[in-house]
């Protein structure tokens, strides 16, 4: 960029993580059935901090769903337990890792390959030779049974102990003589290097919490919130906001989520008390569930204190559009919904996609290079406005298993050159706000999510409207436990807990043919499961359609599903 064609002001960046997990645990006893929160935590999440950490003068907002804090908290006291109390682990994943001896059934032979599967075979399989031979073993193994009798004991510690370093942040990959020793060991694993993995990972999931903090309190990061169990309030308050973007949707039998916005308000509530119990502090930002908003959305997070909010792009430009107003050459800005305290600011669909979806194949100085030119051409088309904000919103855990060696290289250089850049402030949504008062007017909300501007990926297929009238019998069922006064008050907040957890918006993005079997299978039996769990709570016996699974998914996503672009290609 020449001298000429700098623009006025410096852009405002704002690079946004969103770290989030459903509830993984069966709430009567507290057992997992899944392990990807404390696997994304050794992973990513503190992979996350040690790049902001490591990069004194980079900034960023980092938004963490309330019940990851709890599954993480969680699974700290796990630990903790298991290595100073003498208590077992309550994840089969983790307690197969940690324990001496290895229960080798059939059935848990089957287990403990599938689990250690689960791994992309091209960035974090390959890169480790015996892992790669040892997973090939498994998988012959699945193809044929009869084997399995045959693989030692040896073969699935190794195994276990591969898994998991291969789950280990980079950043402790390369840091930690502990690790590194097991790396170059990389045969013939004892007890003692299983325990000593246990103990690393109790440091990194005790710590990690706390990581995040001081950052926030030294001003170098922003956390924020969304509803407590990751909910789409928009549909909670009203499920006919689905047509307002898609007038031909297809929506459920129920045509009201009862009690929807108590509900909406229930889950804020939770959700900043959450958050200030771990961080110490009232969150002044919410990222919606899934970027999920409506008027009456934005007119709660107001009522509740939030000082700001993130949502998709297309939902800004549908607004713009119902508002009578042409999405002009500059549409990075702060925005406000009528007289609605809560600034809104929208995703840049393009910039965050590329990140999530391209740069993975790219070398890293080459993908951040692409992104600043990006940037600098937006800088030159907003060089007028000084209050220039752009949006780079995605997930914090699931491009990174995508990328060589966790991400390291290219978040290095993102740091690096975004901070660095004359023309470019990284910056965060409160600091922003503080100096920068002036806000787009918006008369029109146009209810969506980031995810096509739509609710699509929530509702409107058969089995995801079939999952929306379970969940409504369930409320049902519940309202009139609540309302005959059969709960005492302890029963009456574990009940709610649980009926929070079977609103996550979770399963509802998983259901349907779209997705691979083994995920939609796993997300119905968990869906179904927590639907029984209210029944039991509430003391009313289980429909029978629950012991039926409903969905059934025969897609290959990309990236499994766990990741969807912005806006359709």
């Amino acid at each position: 960029m020449s001298d000429k064609d700098k623009p006025n002001y410096p852009l405002n960046v704002v690079i946004y993580w969103h770290m989030h997990q459903p509830e993984y645990r069966d709430l009567r006893n507290n057992e997992y059935h899944l392990p990807w929160t404390y696997l994304h935590t050794i992973k990513d999440y503190v992979d996350m901090v040690a790049h902001l950490e490591n990069n004194l003068d980079a900034r960023a907002v980092v938004n963490f769903a309330p019940i990851l804090l709890e599954q993480i908290d969680d699974y700290a006291r796990q630990l903790d337990g298991y290595l100073n109390h003498g208590q077992a682990l309550r994840d089969p994943l983790l307690s197969a890792l940690a324990e001496p001896v290895l229960l080798l059934d059939e059935e848990n032979r089957i287990h403990i390959i599938k689990a250690c599967l689960r791994a992309n075979k091209e960035r974090l399989v390959s890169r480790n030779g015996v892992f790669a031979m040892l997973t090939e073993m498994a998988e012959t193994a699945l193809k044929d049974k009869d084997k399995l009798c045959y693989y030692s004991e040896q073969f699935y510690a190794d195994l276990l102990v591969w898994y998991h370093l291969a789950w280990t942040a980079e950043t402790v990959r390369r840091d930690n003589i502990h690790i590194k020793s097991l790396i170059k060991k990389a045969r013939y694993f004892t007890i003692h290097d299983r325990h000593l993995l246990i103990e690393i990972y109790f440091d990194l999931i005790n710590g990690v919490l706390d990581r995040y903090r001081k950052l926030a309190e030294a001003g170098r990061i922003e956390l924020s919130m969304t509803p407590f169990a990751h909910p789409i309030i928009p549909l909670l308050i009203d499920i006919k906001s689905a047509t307002q973007a898609l007038p031909d949707v297809e929506l459920p039998l129920a045509s009201e989520y009862p009690e929807g916005y108590e509900r909406s308000r229930w889950h804020m509530q939770k959700g900043i008390e959450t958050f200030k119990h771990y961080f110490g502090f009232t969150p002044k930002g919410c990222w919606p569930s899934e970027g999920s908003i409506s008027a009456e959305t934005i007119e709660l997070c107001s009522e509740m204190g939030i000082q700001w909010l993130a949502s998709g792009e297309t939902v800004l430009r549908n607004s713009l559009e119902k508002s009578g107003e042409e999405a002009n050459a500059c549409i990075h800005n702060a925005y406000q919904y009528r007289d609605k305290q809560s600034a809104c600011f929208f995703r840049d669909d393009g910039l965050s996609d590329l990140i999530g979806f391209k740069y993975a194949d790219w070398h890293a100085d080459d993908a951040v290079a692409n992104l600043v030119n990006h940037l600098e051409n937006i800088a030159e088309k907003c060089a007028d406005n000084p209050d220039a904000i752009v949006s780079i919103i995605l997930d914090g855990e699931n491009a990174w298993e995508y990328y060589p060696e966790n991400g390291f290289h290219f978040l290095n250089a993102l740091y690096e050159k975004l901070s660095q850049h004359e023309s470019i402030t990284m910056t965060t949504y409160s600091d922003y706000l503080e100096s920068n008062h002036n806000r787009r007017q918006l008369n029109e909300i146009v209810a969506g999510s980031w995810v096509y501007g739509t609710f699509s990926t929530w509702i409107s297929e058969k089995d995801k409207n079939r999952a929306w009238d379970m969940l409504v019998d369930v409320k049902h069922a519940y309202d009139r436990a609540i309302k005959n006064q059969q709960l005492s008050e302890e029963e009456i907040n574990l009940a709610q807990i649980q009926l929070a957890t079977c609103e996550s918006s979770d399963w509802f993005w998983w259901f349907g043919e779209y997705n691979s079997a083994e995920s939609v299978a796993a997300f119905d039996e968990q869906y179904r499961l927590h639907l029984s769990n209210l029944y039991q709570l509430i003391k009313i016996e289980p429909p029978e359609y629950l012991t039926r699974a409903f969905s059934f998914g025969s897609g290959d996503p990309v990236m499994g599903g766990a990741m969807l672009p912005g806006q359709k290609k």
